[in-house]
């Protein structure tokens, strides 16, 4: 975050912005002060604005799930692994079970939240994965194996096979 002055407020924008070698868009723009003629040139103030880089979604996602951490008193942190069509955050802890949680319920949560910030704000929705220790590729891993264990009990049995109840994304990998 950074001040910058100028006669006027646009004068001030613009040479915050050509310092920090960012356009509007991609800049969080706060007027702190209008600028003030005063009488006869005294007490005359120049425009006084705020200019900070814009997070992206992936960065708003890490700073609130580093936040949320730090208020339960878990101590992990937040890595943002990829920021393209889609977000993905890896969680590093001494103790991830706590992320993770039953059969990944915690680590669905924080997911959840997660992709509610990065989206708010937005028109079309970007989908935001977190992940911790590759648990969501060791959790598919053994789904399908399952699956495939139980698709041949069917057949040699001849029966329905009733699973668990599951999450949509647990329910995709199976069908």
């Amino acid at each position: 975050m950074a001040v910058y002055y100028g006669k006027t407020v646009q004068e001030a924008i613009e040479n915050g912005l050509k310092e920090m070698n960012l356009t509007e868009d991609k800049a969080e723009i706060k007027v702190i002060e209008e600028p003030t003629k005063g009488f006869l040139g005294i007490n005359a103030k120049k425009a006084k604005v705020e200019i900070e880089k814009k997070k992206t979604d992936g960065e708003r996602a890490v700073e609130f799930l580093d936040g949320l951490f730090d208020l339960i008193g878990i101590t992990a942190k937040c890595v943002l692994a990829e920021e393209d069509e889609r977000v993905v955050i890896n969680l590093i802890a001494e103790k991830s079970s706590s992320l993770i949680g039953y059969r990944g319920e915690v680590l669905d949560a924080l997911q959840c939240l997660a992709g509610a910030v990065a989206n708010t704000g937005r028109e079309e929705y970007r989908r935001v994965v977190v992940d911790c220790e590759d648990y969501r590729e060791k959790r598919e891993e053994t789904l399908v194996s399952l699956a495939q264990k139980l698709a041949a009990k069917a057949v040699r049995t001849g029966r329905k096979v009733t699973l668990e109840p599951m999450n949509p994304y647990e329910r995709r990998i199976l069908h």
